[in-house]
């Protein structure tokens, strides 16, 4: 460690420092380390990223009387230390790193380190404003859990892309049975996630109502209730920007460029896109009339598709905002 400022075994708890502090800290996250600053404060501190480092940490934060904490998504190495930060009653904020990014160029800092990245997060989260209750502490596990079952269909995607050109016999045996180990794991990981979520009578219930929409199978279902737990208290235009189908125009002056979607959250965009093709070709007569609209007014098969995605998620937002299924939903409509 860096630095560590006396008097940080203080006894008086970190939930409590969290209700009575506004001191504003922010973390840099690494793989092996966590650089803190606190804003306002000159010294910095450096721990393990590890569960030692993590109590460590809350120690400082107490001694420091922080209570609201800003950390930069970084891929999954924030997700230990959030949670240990939030067990301990401290009010963390995990910002995008688009963020941070741009409040680094408003500012016109170049230069990078971790030092200096902890103070620039604590600097963006001492203005950052944050009304949204905090996260639910269940979908920490299932959001891990989900990640495995990610991971794994993508191996079989590429297995499959690899068995396309091996003529070789042998090496064909070979990655079939690796095909087929995978896919029963996916298939076994899926169904051990629904159970966990079914055990849940808020998300059971969630569940079956994103299941009533034609076109919305399991795998997506779930992909929404994990990965979108605000689905349903937002509205339409918050629900497409947050899961990257928003399309965002492009002008300055006299020229005008095409209209893209961007950011947000990809397995929730991913699982829609997939959705959408048998959805707007077969399932869903709401979107096969949507879809054959788009293409009569001269939209490309994708921008198509595309649209059909953000609609299935303007349908999901209305049925778990009436709390009632697709069917009786689309009837009243």
């Amino acid at each position: 460690m860096v630095e560590r400022t006396p008097g940080s075994h203080h006894k008086d708890g970190a939930t409590k420092m969290a209700k009575t502090n506004t001191k504003v800290a922010g973390i840099d996250t690494a793989k092996a380390t966590l650089d803190m600053a606190v804003h306002g404060r000159t010294e910095h501190w450096q721990v393990d990223n590890t569960p030692a480092g993590w109590r460590e940490l809350s120690e400082l934060l107490t001694a420091q009387r922080v209570g609201r904490i800003g950390i930069e998504a970084t891929g999954g190495y924030e997700v230990g230390v959030i949670a240990a930060l939030r067990a301990a009653g401290f009010t963390v904020i995990r910002h995008q790193p688009v963020q941070i990014s741009a409040f680094a160029r408003m500012r016109l800092r170049r230069a990078k380190t971790d030092r200096l990245d902890a103070a620039l997060i604590a600097h963006f989260t001492a203005l950052f404003t944050d009304d949204r209750p905090a996260p639910d502490p269940r979908f920490a596990a299932f959001a891990l859990h989900l990640t495995h079952i990610e991971q794994l269909e993508g191996r079989i995607k590429q297995t499959k892309t690899f068995l396309e050109h091996q003529s070789e016999p042998r090496l064909r045996r070979q990655w079939e049975s690796r095909l087929k180990a995978d896919q029963k794991e996916a298939a076994y990981e899926l169904a051990l996630l629904v159970k966990a979520l079914r055990q849940q009578p808020d998300l059971d219930r969630r569940l079956e109502l994103l299941l009533s929409i034609d076109g919305i199978g399991l795998r997506t279902a779930v992909a929404l209730v994990v990965g979108m737990p605000e689905l349903g208290q937002i509205s339409r235009e918050e629900a497409a920007a947050l899961a990257g189908l928003a399309p965002f125009v492009r002008q300055s002056g006299k020229w005008a460029g095409e209209a893209h979607i961007d950011g947000g959250r990809a397995r929730v965009r991913t699982a829609l896109y997939a959705a959408a093709l048998p959805a707007a070709f077969q399932w869903n007569p709401a979107l096969i009339a949507f879809y054959a609209r788009l293409k009569q007014a001269g939209k490309s098969h994708k921008k198509a598709l595309v649209a059909c995605a953000r609609k299935l998620l303007i349908f999901a937002n209305s049925v778990l905002q009436r709390d009632t299924p697709w069917r009786k939903a689309a009837t009243q409509s």
